[in-house]
């Protein structure tokens, strides 16, 4: 039976607006629920229950293969008041999910595998189903998700970007409309009206953003809301009501696709509804001050930069040698601490952050780019300072300040969910985390069809301009076969730098970064073609498929290259799983060098010495020496970010504490 029965979960708020507070947690709870995560990753108390689960749906199959549309259409809504009176039990929801593959089959032309019916089933009952790439998880979440719809529980289906919630919802919008249910889509042009109309659908598709800052409005409405039946209340003589303000009918169940990446890599992205205040020229003049006092300090004398941090800490030496700069200029400043606060944010934009690579310049304006995705965040900014420095190092027109109004981070929003769940491709790596943060177990689905993906040895170059040299030599060497070749970096620049030398080549290609990210899916789409060459940020690593074109799995299949390990193996993992979809033939290989950031980085010395230089060497040795470099520098990495994670909800439940004991809410 489904753990979702709200009547039965503690630390909910039911009502008005549904949702869950998750409960505070000392550290031997959050060890013991990480141990737990990385048990369950294994599938040893999941395998046997999902056996019987499907062995279940398929003996209902047989039946509702031999009834006509009409039969079908009258067993669907016996079977929803089924739901609806007893909630989700095992029996039931057999026999719904043999009804959705049946209609399914009869109306997209698409019959759920075994293992599709399989991650179903694991993602209703609150856990993170691990599919690989090209598994078909789009159909996959129908199930949980019309299952749930018939059910009468609101559905969030969450996603990336725009594209692929239009593109999932337009395409099994027709499943929706003859199992009796409404579809709606949130994208980002849509206006309130428009938005609560959506919400009011049985199943809604979003992206995180858009549901999560929608949540926060929602928020603001309730702030000064005594109850919640106070506001229902209202609802009885006011027509403008609170309650009839609110965009959304709560936090119910929701499935978030590609769930690694919204749950893991954006969670220390804080979301942040601000309005902008008033040009404050005294504010701007201390920016200005601020990037003259940090160009005027020395770094062997003044300051250090940590690199794998990505820090900036002033030495005594610093901090006297700016309260001296300070007190001789004409600038007035209340205290030397806030002085120093904005020196240290001077210097982290004059050397941590980079053009094309953390940000990008575009009419006068400067947008950050999602170092994980390789696209640009709009409406977003820097806080305390940050963004006005980079735009004053960049000689852009300076933005006038902002005032937060509401916040909440991505931990903290979706743990509030009833019923969370979840897919992706790549999961395993962050599973520990997964259950302690959102207590989402992870559940690896088995492939339709066996992998046919073959792991070429990382060539490692001691220099950056050899390894962009074997890069090209292996590009030539792929187009010469007829083979299309996806070269994924990590970066607009390095993207952009790579076309440029394929160009002197005189070889024909496509770049894909976040200056062309409107046009993702047609250049990622026709990535398979033969011959074909393509260079993309990561952000073609989600969510759009690569069909290969003709004679091209004779060839060998696509081939992809790395040019440089990302800072999660979950990532290289996304990017490398472009290739050999659905039992296809592909290739894949990184092709690295010691320069490279994350490996400059984080490497202790000792292991970069052991690093061997370029051509394929048949040397065990050699390729351990590689392997354990890598592993040492993407660990070190990945326990950085967690770090770093892991502050940002220690700080958010402080936060909460702190603003409930103040009667606000955030």
């Amino acid at each position: 039976m489904s753990d979702f029965n709200p009547a039965l979960r503690p630390g909910l708020r039911l009502g008005a607006y549904p949702e869950r507070h998750k409960a505070d947690m000392d550290w031997l709870d959050s060890g013991v629920q990480s141990l737990q995560g990385l048990v369950s990753r294994q599938g040893i108390f999941q395998n046997l229950p999902m056996q019987r689960f499907l062995k279940r749906v398929n003996s209902y199959s047989g039946a509702a293969s031999k009834l006509n549309d009409a039969e079908l259409e009258t067993r669907t809504r016996e079977l929803r008041r089924l739901l609806q009176q007893h909630g989700l039990a095992d029996k039931t929801t057999a026999e719904v999910f043999a009804l959705i593959r049946e209609t399914a089959e009869r109306c997209l032309g698409k019959r759920h595998y075994d293992v599709q019916v399989m991650g179903g089933w694991t993602m209703l009952q609150g856990r993170l189903a691990e599919i690989e790439t090209g598994e078909g998880k789009t159909l996959t979440a129908t199930l949980p998700a019309c299952t749930a719809a018939l059910a009468g529980i609101p559905v969030h289906i969450i996603t990336v970007n725009d594209y692929l919630v239009e593109r999932d919802a337009q395409n099994m919008t027709p499943l929706y409309e003859r199992l009796g249910l409404t579809v709606g889509i949130i994208t980002e042009d849509m206006d309130e009206t428009a938005r609560r109309d959506a919400y009011a659908c049985d199943v809604v598709y979003g992206t995180n953003k858009q549901i999560a800052f929608d949540y926060l409005r929602d928020r603001i409405v309730m702030r000064h809301a005594p109850c919640r039946l106070a506001m229902q209340v209202e609802t009885l003589h006011d027509t403008s009501s609170r309650a009839r303000r609110l965009l959304m009918r709560g936090l119910c169940f929701a499935i978030v696709d590609e769930a690694d990446s919204v749950l893991i890599d954006e969670a220390c992205t804080p979301l942040l509804i601000s309005q902008t205040g008033q040009e404050n020229t005294e504010m701007s003049a201390q920016y200005q001050e601020a990037w003259l006092l940090a160009g005027a300090l020395d770094e062997v004398d003044d300051y250090v930069i940590n690199q794998a941090t990505r820090s900036v800490q002033l030495t005594p030496a610093g901090k006297k040698h700016i309260s001296e700069m300070a007190a001789g200029s004409s600038m007035h400043w209340p205290l030397q601490r806030h002085c120093e606060e904005l020196v240290i944010k001077a210097l982290s934009a004059a050397r941590l952050y980079q053009c094309d690579h953390d940000y990008l310049v575009k009419e006068n304006r400067v947008y950050i780019i999602d170092g994980f995705t390789g696209r640009v965040m709009k409406d977003r900014t820097w806080e305390q300072g940050l963004h006005q420095l980079i735009e004053i190092k960049e000689g852009c027109d300076m933005s006038a300040p902002s005032e937060t109004i509401a916040r909440i981070s991505y931990q903290r929003f979706f743990s509030r969910y009833l019923h969370l769940s979840g897919m992706t491709g790549t999961a395993s790596e962050a599973a520990a985390e997964l259950q302690s943060v959102y207590d989402l177990k992870v559940v690896r689905i088995p492939t339709h069809r066996a992998s046919k993906l073959k792991h070429l040895e990382t060539r490692t170059f001691m220099t950056t301009g050899e390894k962009w040299q074997g890069v090209m030599t292996r590009i030539q060497e792929l187009h010469k076969q007829g083979r299309p070749v996806l070269v994924g970096t990590r970066t607009v620049e390095d993207s952009e730098r790579v076309g440029e030398m394929l160009s002197r080549k005189g070889l024909p290609h496509r770049v894909l970064n976040a200056r062309q990210d409107q046009q993702e899916a047609a250049l990622v789409s026709d990535a398979g073609k033969t011959g074909s060459i393509t260079v993309a940020t990561n952000m073609a690593g989600r969510g759009t498929d690569i069909p290969l074109g003709a004679g091209v799995e004779k060839l060998g299949g696509l081939h992809v290259i790395s040019v440089e390990h990302n800072e999660s193996r979950r990532i290289d993992r996304q990017l490398f799983g472009r290739c050999a979809r659905q039992g296809a033939p592909g290739s894949a290989e990184s092709i690295l060098s010691l320069e490279d950031d994350i490996l400059s980085r984080y490497s202790p010395k000792y292991l970069q010495k052991l690093a061997v230089n370029g051509r394929k060497d048949s040397d065990m040795k050699t390729v351990w020496k590689n392997r354990l470099l890598i592993a040492v520098c993407q660990f070190r990495s990945e326990r950085a970010l967690r770090s770093r994670r892991r502050t940002l909800e220690h700080m958010e439940e402080y936060l909460g504490k702190i603003l409930s004991f103040a009667g606000q809410q955030d």
